[in-house]
C-alpha cells in the first residue's frame, strides 16, 4: 500500500481523492480540511443569496461519510500547523486542541486560495464582509435579512463582486459597486463587452463607482460609511469581492514558487519535490492561448488537475493538455461568456494580436423570438492561430465558446474558421452565421 495524504477537501482535493479511491485500490487516501463541510459551490453563493434557488442544500455535492465509505480516513475541523518534508511529517490540531501525525508517500497540496483583504481603517468592524466559504455565505445571507441593513457596497467588480451586486439588488438592497479599474469584469472582456454589461447593471439600478478605491470604513460598532479617494458613502453593509490569492502558507518555504506565490508545477502537477504534487488555486497551470505557465483560479481547472495529479500518484503518466480559462456570467438575464485571452490581456502579456468582431440577430428577423449577439475573436498576428473569443447576448450562446476553447487547444488559425460548416436552421441561427462571419471579416 501507498499512502497518499491531501490537504484540502473542495473542488481539487475532490476530485483527486475520487481518482485515487475510484481507481488505484493500492491506495491509502487520508483527507485533511480545516472546514466543518466540504464540496460547497461558492459559484452558487449569490443565486442563494439573491433568492435564485431556493436554498443552499444542494450547493454541496458530496459529504466526509462518501469518502469514509470508499475507505478513506478524512480529519474535518482539522488545521494543518506544518509540514516537515525532510522526513514527510505532517502535523496537525484539531479544533478541539488534540494534536496528532501523519506521515505520505506523497502529499497532494489543495490548498486553494485567501480572499485579498484591504488593510485599511475600520476593517474590523461588523458587517464588513467577504465572500469564499459557506459560512461566509450564511453571515451575507444574515445581514441581508436585517431591516437596518439597506445600503451595500460591494468592492470589486470582477464574476464575484458583479455576481453578489445582483443578489443584492434582488433583496430589495440599495448597491453600491465599486471598483479601481474603469468598468466591470475587465480580465476577461474587452470593453466593448463591459460596456454592456455595465449598462445591464445600471439598467437594473446598481450604483456604478468606477476609478474609485476604498481607503477606510467608518463605524462605532458597525460599518456606517464606505470612504474612497473620490467620496464618502453612507452603507449598512460591505462586501469585499477584491479577488484572492494563491494559499501557499505550508509550502513557501520549500517548494518554487511562482510569481504570484502559487506552487509552480509541472504538467503532471508536480512541484519542485518529486513527493509533491500542487493542485486548484494555490498551484499554477498552463495557458494554451499564452502558451505558458499562467496562474487562473478557476473550479473547472481545479477539478482536472486534481485527477492528473491522482493519475500521477496512483501510478499511471498523465500529462494535462493545459487552459484556456473559460468562463461565463449571467446577470439580471444577459449572458456572457469568453476563452482564453482578450485584446487587453494578450497585449499585456505581450502578444501581437489582432481581433475580429460581428454583431447580428442570433436568429433570422422573421422568427418572433430573438435577440441580439455580440461576438469578438481575436488572433495571433504572425500565427493566425485563435488565441481567445467572447460573446455576448440575451440568449443562451454559452455552448459555442466550447468550440473557440477547443481551438485555441489546438492552434486552429482564424483562416480555419472561415468556412467551418456550420448548420442553419431558423429556430437555432441565422444562414449566414455570426461565427462565420466574424471569421470571415478576419483581416
Amino acid at each position: 500500500m501507498s499512502k497518499t495524504v491531501i490537504v484540502g477537501t473542495n473542488h481539487a482535493g475532490i476530485a483527486a481523492a475520487n481518482t485515487l479511491l475510484d481507481t488505484y485500490p493500492n491506495q491509502e487516501v487520508v483527507m485533511i480540511d480545516r472546514n466543518t463541510n466540504l464540496s460547497y459551490l461558492g459559484c452558487g453563493t449569490a443565486l442563494w443569496i439573491g433568492r435564485q434557488i431556493d436554498s443552499y442544500e444542494n450547493l454541496f455535492y458530496t459529504n466526509k461519510e462518501a469518502f469514509e465509505a470508499k475507505g478513506a480516513k478524512i480529519y474535518m475541523e482539522t488545521s494543518v500547523v506544518r509540514i516537515d518534508f525532510n522526513a514527510k511529517v505532517i502535523y496537525c490540531k484539531k479544533n478541539n486542541g488534540e494534536e496528532f501525525t501523519e506521515n505520505y508517500d506523497k502529499l497532494i497540496l489543495a490548498t486553494g486560495s485567501a480572499p485579498i483583504a484591504p488593510n485599511i481603517p475600520g476593517k474590523d468592524l461588523k458587517n464588513v464582509e467577504f465572500l469564499k466559504l459557506f459560512q461566509d455565505g450564511q453571515s451575507v445571507d444574515a445581514s441581508m435579512a436585517q431591516e437596518d441593513v439597506q445600503n451595500v457596497a460591494v468592492i470589486g467588480a470582477g464574476y464575484i463582486g458583479v455576481e453578489i451586486a445582483e443578489a443584492a439588488k434582488r433583496r430589495g438592497k440599495n448597491v453600491l459597486l465599486f471598483d479601481a479599474a474603469e468598468n466591470s469584469l475587465p480580465n476577461y472582456y474587452d470593453k466593448w463587452f463591459t460596456d454592456d454589461m455595465d449598462r445591464v447593471l445600471s439598467d437594473n439600478g446598481v450604483e456604478l463607482h468606477y476609478g474609485e478605491t476604498a481607503t477606510a470604513y467608518k463605524g462605532t460598532d458597525k460599518v456606517e460609511a464606505l470612504v474612497t479617494n473620490k467620496g464618502e458613502y453612507p452603507v449598512d453593509l460591505v462586501l469585499n469581492a477584491i479577488g484572492f490569492r494563491p494559499n501557499n502558507e505550508l509550502g513557501k518555504d520549500h517548494l518554487k514558487l511562482f510569481g504570484n506565490g502559487a506552487y509552480l508545477v509541472d504538467s503532471h502537477q508536480q512541484t519542485s519535490d518529486p513527493d509533491v504534487y500542487a493542485i486548484g488555486d494555490c498551484a499554477t497551470i498552463y495557458s494554451n492561448a499564452l502558451q505558458a505557465t499562467t496562474y487562473i483560479a478557476l473550479a473547472t481547472n481545479a477539478v482536472r488537475s486534481g485527477i492528473v495529479a491522482a493519475h500521477n500518484v496512483g501510478g499511471t503518466p498523465l500529462e494535462s493538455i493545459g487552459v484556456q480559462g473559460s468562463n461565463g456570467i449571467s446577470i439580471f438575464g444577459y449572458h456572457m461568456v469568453s476563452t482564453g485571452l482578450t485584446v487587453k490581456e494578450a497585449t499585456k502579456a505581450g502578444l501581437k494580436v489582432k481581433h475580429t468582431e460581428f454583431e447580428d440577430l442570433q436568429r433570422p428577423g422573421f422568427m418572433k423570438e430573438n435577440n441580439n449577439v455580440k461576438i469578438r475573436i481575436v488572433y495571433e498576428e504572425g500565427s493566425r492561430r485563435v488565441v481567445g473569443a467572447q460573446m455576448a447576448s440575451y440568449e443562451d450562446i454559452s455552448m459555442g465558446i466550447h468550440m473557440f476553447s477547443l481551438a485555441i487547444g489546438e492552434k486552429v488559425t482564424i483562416d480555419k474558421l472561415k468556412l467551418l460548416d456550420i448548420f442553419f436552421l431558423p429556430h437555432f441561427n441565422q444562414p449566414y452565421n455570426y461565427i462565420t462571419m466574424a471569421a470571415l471579416s478576419a483581416e
